[in-house]
């Protein structure tokens, strides 16, 4: 990749003159962003005035972007130097939008909240708003209903909403938003690499997609080529088999038939439950992914630094920006700023806030050659993919076994940096690798932190929580509810404080070793509860060995990749009735009725029983009475033996809130409605009959073979 350029000081911009284009409307615009095309405009269901923010209104459409090649900012895009241009020599790509504004921006708190597409999905309204969504529950629709937008707290605080395509290859569901990316190119030869795609399934199958979760894979270029390997393995760390090649081909079964295809892999005697499958296959001419982050760079850009016409966004009504991402745009996030897509091609920061949700310590495959963004990370899904990657601290350190050195943060100019919040729940401890974010390299000590960032962990929640009451889904006990959405929003309005006049937001509050309550595994003091099994392998972040190539070029050489040592791992540490003790402890955690962990053991139907499963995490209530504790032999003592009454329950609750909300962890506006679900969560145990709570598995639950649906979060 040549010319790599993190925004150093010193770097030198060019002038670039300004030209006017016509779309569905006039768009004052710069050379990154060309038009703008409004396919869709119109007033939210209801029509509802927003305190100061007055009616909001929704667009929707495309928009169409072109690169210089050339500029330094574009450097950083792997594989820059080889895509297609036009007769300008420009990079041409375009990518959907979605936008939520106040009617008239002037109205508005001067703030744009870009949410970051979760694989095509849009999360800001079902998150901060807690609204309802159609079909999967943290997927919005185009609002059409009210109970679409919620409460209405984004809105009545004025923010304007964006949500951009970023990715090529999400699935082809008609809603995801994406990004139309160029293929690159050579002159005289395709472009050719391998590529690499594992997956476990959970009942036998006899042909499976070559993408993640149903995403659009890179196609196989010749199904003959010797280096086509289909392996097959019993863990992660297990020796892998090699299938011989007589036995699989690239097809899909059609009836009892397989036909070629070039996106799947078919095995004549069917793919086993919960094995390790791997194929490494031929292919070329990758899709220019880096372009997808420098197109959020550059609509942020536009919409914070001058107008969009076709938007009715004026020159100054949009001051100032926050990037949010939950999962895996949380860790687009983090590698946006790694890499450096916080500076825009005149040398100005996109950002001012930058917010990871539940990312952990990893990165992700957001600007390689053959990339695939959606993959991911976890104990017993995706595997070696460069996702949990050295650096992970904001500070530099040292790798003492690699000698590496680096930080997320560290090499970036100043004045380019953003105000960054890190927010992770207890699964990302357990299963994204999380503690890295704040230890030294070794395990040894606690990490310093960077003046300008924060990270808060959220005691005892799953990576997104549960309903209520809550189903079992992929695990053995029911998921974890424990909502700690209602501390986001507290931190989104601290952010936005942040960026706007300085204000500072409560200080950083996560596990720590030097006071006890963050551990290793093995050190956890978990109680011994009847018919739970406390988790022997959290997931583990391996040193892994991507090629020569791989820093340089952003070009993977091995597949599979060479793995070396893991990292040191750490887990928050629990009391008696193994709730965590350090971190932002909720309500539900600091006056509980149950037991939440960020982990959860797979059921016998979606993996092996010794594995964390993916994404979920545990929610073991206490006997509603001494009797019934004894009876089933629970070391917890009961909820009548806590509580001498209903009241007594709900005022202690209120007592954690409100010291919550004086340390700028909750808003004074959410009490009653947090007072009200703790109300609901008393009544409905104490209610149940002995027994009740063995509710089934939750229909709706994804899994990997069922590939008519995306589980990726």
């Amino acid at each position: 990749m040549a010319k790599r350029n993190f925004g150093l000081p010193g770097r030198r911009g060019k002038a670039w003159s300004f030209f006017v284009l016509v779309s569905l409307l006039a768009l004052q615009a710069s050379a990154e962003v060309t038009r703008i095309d409004v396919t869709s405009r119109g007033a939210l269901p209801g029509n509802k005035s927003y305190g100061l923010a007055g009616a909001y209104e929704k667009l929707a459409g495309r928009i169409h972007f072109e690169l210089d090649p050339l500029n330094p900012a574009n450097q950083i895009i792997v594989d820059i130097d080889r895509a297609p241009l036009n007769a300008s020599g420009k990079v041409e790509f375009s990518a959907d939008f979605f936008l939520l504004k106040p009617r008239d921006v002037t109205r508005g708190n001067g703030t744009l909240l870009f949410g970051a597409s979760n694989r095509g999905s849009k999360r800001l309204l079902t998150f901060f708003n807690h609204a309802q969504a159609e079909g999967r529950k943290w997927d919005e629709p185009d609002p059409a209903i009210e109970a679409h937008l919620g409460d209405g707290f984004l809105m009545q605080n004025g923010f304007t909403l964006l949500w951009v395509g970023w990715q090529f290859d999400p699935p082809m569901n008609g809603e995801n938003l994406r990004a139309y990316l160029p293929a690159i190119e050579d002159r005289d030869r395709p472009i050719e690499g391998l590529a690499r795609s594992d997956f476990v399934v959970t009942e036998k199958v006899f042909d499976f997609t070559l993408g993640d979760r149903n995403h659009i894979p890179y196609l196989v270029s010749d199904p003959q080529a010797p280096e086509n390997i289909l392996t097959v393995r019993d863990s992660v760390e297990a020796e892998r088999q090699l299938i011989p090649r007589e036995r699989w081909r690239f097809a899909r079964l059609e009836g009892e038939v397989p036909v070629p295809d070039a996106g799947r892999v078919y095995l004549d005697s069917g793919f086993e439950p919960h094995k390790i499958y791997e194929v490494v296959y031929k292919t070329s001419n990758p899709t220019l992914i880096g372009l997808g982050p420098a197109g959020i760079r550059d609509i942020v850009s536009l919409l914070k630094y001058e107008s969009a016409a076709a938007l009715s966004i004026e020159p100054d009504t949009i001051r100032r920006a926050i990037g949010f991402g939950l999962s895996q745009p949380g860790r687009l996030l983090r590698t946006f700023l790694y890499q450096g897509f916080n500076v825009d091609e005149h040398e100005r920061k996109v950002f001012d806030g930058v917010m990871a949700h539940i990312a952990g310590a990893g990165r992700g495959s957001f600007n390689l050659r053959f990339g695939q963004a959606s993959r991911d990370a976890h104990a017993f899904l995706n595997f070696f993919y460069p996702t949990d990657i050295f650096p992970f601290t904001d500070v530099a350190q040292t790798d003492p076994v690699t000698g590496e050195k680096g930080g997320l943060l560290s090499h970036l100019a100043p004045e380019y940096l953003p105000r960054f919040f890190q927010t992770n729940s207890s699964y990302e401890y357990w299963g994204r690798a999380a503690s890295l974010l704040h230890t030294t390299v070794d395990g040894a000590k606690d990490a310093p932190m960077m003046d300008n960032a924060r990270i808060y962990h959220f005691a005892g929640g799953q990576h997104l929580p549960e309903k209520y009451p809550p189903p079992r889904k992929n695990g053995r006990q029911l998921n974890n509810p424990n909502d700690y959405s209602w501390t986001m929003r507290a931190l989104l309005l601290a952010m936005n404080q942040w960026i706007t006049d300085g204000s500072l937001p409560p200080p950083s509050r996560y596990p720590r070793i030097d006071d006890g309550t963050l551990v290793a595994p093995t050190d956890v003091s978990f109680p011994k509860l009847p018919g739970i099994d406390f988790p022997t392998k959290p997931h583990k972040a391996y040193r892994v060995d991507y090629g020569p190539d791989f820093a340089s070029r952003g070009v993977i050489g091995k597949q599979p990749p060479d793995v070396g040592p893991a990292f040191p791992i750490l887990v928050p540490q629990v009391d008696a009735d193994g709730n965590e003790t350090g971190g932002l402890r909720t309500p539900d955690i600091a006056v509980p009725l149950a037991t939440y962990t960020g982990w959860n053991l797979y059921s016998s139907e979606y993996g092996p029983e010794d594995e964390i499963a993916h994404m979920s995490g545990s929610y073991i209530p206490f006997a509603a009475t001494r009797e019934l504790r004894e009876s089933g032999s629970d070391p917890r003592p009961s909820i009548a033996e806590r509580y001498t009454s209903r009241e007594h329950y709900l005022g202690l609750v209120a007592k954690a809130a409100l010291e919550l909300a004086d340390e700028g962890f909750l808003l004074d506006a959410d009490l009653p409605e947090i007072l009200l679900r703790a109300l609901q969560h008393w009544d409905y145990l104490m209610s149940l009959a002995p027994g009740e709570l063995d509710a089934p598995a939750d229909e709706d639950v994804c899994t990997i073979s069922r590939m008519g649906k995306d589980c990726g979060f």
